[in-house]
């Protein structure tokens, strides 16, 4: 992916998250999305069995899966529908992508800006502090716009 295509990705999903607003009021209950709707419904978990075509046992047995996290997107996506709801699904970013890549892009710039900074203090041409800030956020601006999968190289 060229490097305006990536910030345009970037930009366009950071505002699409955007809108979800609070994430601690999406937080799943502690029974379960499926059971807290389902019992909220009035269903029972034979009921929704039936309507996603399987045993009750099996339906009991999913709900307790969602809540051990080893649920297949394909069987919650069946219990939506069974309970007449949509699946959203998303991976939300702690922070803005643009930020992560901005912060990945310092921590690049600064592990290189390092090694010439010693070659240099060691040619007697080492830079005042100003400079050397300049020349920080240069690199970790021009990083952040072209080095893509490299900013991820470094820990």
């Amino acid at each position: 992916m060229r490097p305006q295509d990536r910030a345009m990705a970037r930009k366009n999903i950071d505002k699409r998250l955007s809108q979800i607003g609070n994430l601690q009021n999406l937080a799943r209950p502690p029974r379960g999305w499926i059971k807290a709707i389902r019992e909220a419904l009035g269903m029972t978990s034979k009921q929704m069995a039936k309507r996603m075509g399987v045993s009750q046992p099996r339906a009991s047995e999913i709900e307790k899966t969602e809540l051990s996290g080893s649920l297949t997107l394909d069987t919650l996506q069946r219990a939506a529908q069974a309970l007449d709801c949509q699946l959203v699904y998303a991976l939300v970013p702690r922070k803005p992508l643009q930020e992560l890549v901005e912060e990945r892009a310092l921590r690049l710039a600064r592990v290189r800006l390092k090694a010439t900074s010693h070659s240099m203090a060691l040619e007697g041409q080492s830079l005042d502090e100003a400079d050397a800030q300049g020349q920080l956020d240069q690199l970790s601006k021009k990083l952040a716009e072209y080095e893509g999968s490299a900013l991820w190289e470094v820990e």
